[in-house]
């Protein structure tokens, strides 16, 4: 069993910065991916980041070249640092964990933090 409670949220002007934090506790496996994804209003679900135990990391296109995701291994936490904000994107921002050994997968969502952006 895995927790994640994500920090960070809040409001920020358009071009500000933000630093989301998610620290996990439990069962967390030795390979494993954690990410960011972020839900607007009336929107589906989508990635914002990933980041592999191993270090691999990819964006959306969306995110690239503003968005920065890291992890601390002795922390258990995963960090997403957004520069250069914009309105769009506004969202609540959700922790994901993916625990992996051999074919199982276990994924495992935080409550959410929320930023606004404005204009």
């Amino acid at each position: 069993q895995v927790q994640l409670v994500e920090s960070g949220g809040g409001l920020v002007q358009a071009g500000g910065s933000l630093r989301l934090s998610c620290a996990a506790s439990g069962s967390i496996f030795t390979i494993n991916t954690m990410g960011w994804y972020r839900q607007a209003p009336r929107k589906q679900r989508e990635l914002v980041a990933r980041i592999t135990s191993g270090g691999s990391t990819n964006y959306a296109d969306s995110v690239k070249g503003r968005f920065t995701i890291s992890r601390d291994n002795a922390k258990n936490t995963v960090y997403l640092q957004m520069n250069s904000l914009k309105p769009e994107d506004t969202a609540v921002y959700y922790c994901n964990l993916e625990n992996v050994r051999g074919n199982a997968r276990n994924t495992y969502w935080g409550q959410g933090t929320r930023v606004t952006v404005s204009s």
